[in-house]
C-alpha cells in the first residue's frame, strides 16, 4: 500500500504546519499555492502555483490526491460541489465549509440547531441597521461582510446610522450582530473524523490587539469548569451538526452575565490551537491530518499545567534571526515557530510556545520573546 497523498489548497502557515505535522507519519502533501514564494511552498515537495478560484485550476490539482483540504475558507462552494461530483473527497465538504465561508448561513444554522449567537439579522442598508439597533438595546452596532473578513477584516463597530454605510460599499449582504458586552474572548478547538469520532481540546483564551489574535492561554484561567464543559459540548454539536470533517474552532464571548456566545467558526486549524504544537499530546494540525485520512484521532489533553502562545507580528526590525541568540539563551524551554515571511509592520509571521507550572512566569517568557524578536523589546 502506498502512503496517501494530501492536496493543500492554500500554501499560508496554517499549511506549512499541516505539511510538518504530516511528515512522521509519512504521509505525503501536493500544494495549491498563489506564489513560490508562500509560506507552505517554501517546505513542501510538490507545488502547484494556480488560482484556488478557477475549477479548471481545482481538478488539475486533486488529480493524483487522495484527499483535499484548506488552510484557507476561500475556494468558492460550487467549485467544492463539483469536485465531490468528480470522486474527490473533499474535507471539509462545502455543506459544512459553507458555514465557515458565509456568515449569515452560519447565523442561521446556528439557530436552527439551538446554539447561542448575539443578537443577530442580515440588513439592506443604514437605515435597517438603525432599525435594528432601535430593536435592541440601541448603538452601538456590529457591522460584518457576509464573506471575506478576517483578523478583524470586513467588520465595523459602528455608533450610528451615518457612520454605518461604509460595509454596503462592498456590494455583499451585511450582517448586523449585538455589541455584546463580554469579559473575554474564550476558542473552543475540536477535531471530527469522517466516521464520527472527535475529540475537544481544552478552552483557551484568546486576547486580541486590534483585532489580531495576540495571545492564547491555554487552558482559560479561571473558566469555571461547568462553563468549560458547555463550550466544548456546543463545539463538538456544531462540529456534528454541520458535518465538519477535520478541525473545527468556535470562537466565543465568555458574557458578563456568565454565557457563552458563538462568535465565529473557522473549519481548518486556527490560531487559537497553535499552542498545541508544543503544549499538548497531539497537536491540532496532527489531528487534522488524521481526521481528513480517517485515521484514528490522537490524544488532546495537555502535557503541562500551563501553555501560553503569542504572536509574533512584524514591525521595524527585520533582522530576527539575530534575535535567535539571545531568546534561546534566555529560555532554554521556549519553542519558536517562524513561517518564512518577509517582516512586514502588522504582519504574522510566527509565534512562540512556552510551558509550565506557573502561569505568571509563563506569561512572561512568552511575552519577552515575541517582543524581543520584534524589536519591541531589546533587553
Amino acid at each position: 500500500m502506498t502512503f496517501p497523498v494530501v492536496g493543500m489548497v492554500g500554501g499560508g502557515q496554517l499549511a506549512r504546519m499541516t505539511h510538518e505535522a504530516g511528515i512522521p507519519l509519512g504521509i505525503r502533501f501536493k500544494l495549491l499555492s498563489d506564489t513560490p514564494q508562500d509560506s507552505a511552498a517554501q517546505v513542501v515537495g510538490d507545488v502547484v502555483v494556480g488560482d484556488y478560484r478557477d475549477l479548471d485550476t481545482l481538478r488539475d490539482f486533486a488529480r493524483g490526491c487522495d484527499v483535499i483540504t484548506f488552510d484557507h475558507e476561500h475556494v468558492p462552494t460550487e467549485h467544492l460541489r463539483a469536485l465531490e461530483a468528480d470522486g474527490v473527497p473533499v474535507r471539509p465538504g462545502p455543506e459544512a465549509l459553507v458555514h465557515a465561508q458565509d456568515k449569515g448561513v452560519m447565523r442561521a444554522r446556528l439557530d436552527a440547531i439551538g446554539i447561542p449567537c448575539p443578537r443577530h439579522r442580515i440588513v439592506s442598508d443604514p437605515a435597517d441597521v438603525a432599525a435594528f439597533a432601535a430593536e435592541g438595546e440601541g448603538f452601538p452596532v456590529v457591522l460584518k461582510t457576509v464573506r471575506g473578513g478576517y483578523d478583524g477584516k470586513g467588520v465595523w463597530v459602528v455608533d450610528s446610522e451615518a457612520e454605518a454605510a461604509e460595509p454596503f460599499r462592498a456590494g455583499v449582504p451585511v450582517l448586523a450582530e449585538e455589541k455584546v458586552d463580554f469579559v473575554r474572548e474564550l476558542a473552543a478547538n475540536v477535531v471530527r473524523s469522517p466516521h464520527g469520532q472527535a475529540v475537544a481540546y481544552p478552552v483557551v483564551e484568546s486576547r486580541q490587539v486590534n483585532g489580531v489574535c495576540d495571545t492564547v492561554i491555554a487552558p482559560a484561567p479561571d473558566l469555571d469548569e461547568e462553563l468549560a464543559l458547555k463550550a466544548e459540548e456546543m463545539a463538538l454539536t456544531i462540529a456534528k451538526e454541520l458535518g465538519v470533517v477535520g478541525h473545527l474552532a468556535v470562537e466565543l464571548f465568555q458574557t458578563r452575565d456568565g454565557r457563552v456566545l458563538v462568535n465565529e467558526l473557522a473549519m481548518r486549524p486556527h490560531n487559537s490551537g497553535h499552542w498545541s504544537q508544543d503544549g499538548a499530546i497531539t497537536s491540532q494540525f496532527a489531528n487534522h491530518v488524521r481526521a481528513v485520512l480517517d485515521l484514528p484521532l490522537g490524544d488532546p489533553r495537555p502535557r503541562a499545567k500551563w501553555t501560553v502562545m503569542v504572536n509574533v507580528l512584524g514591525g521595524d526590525y527585520p533582522d530576527m534571526y539575530s534575535a535567535y541568540l539571545h531568546c534561546m539563551a534566555r529560555d532554554p524551554q521556549l519553542k519558536i515557530h517562524m513561517y518564512g515571511k518577509d517582516v512586514k509592520p502588522g504582519r504574522k509571521v510566527g509565534h512562540v510556545n512556552t510551558y509550565g507550572d506557573d502561569l505568571d512566569d509563563v506569561l512572561e517568557r512568552a511575552r519577552h520573546a515575541a517582543g524581543y524578536l520584534r524589536g519591541t523589546i531589546t533587553e
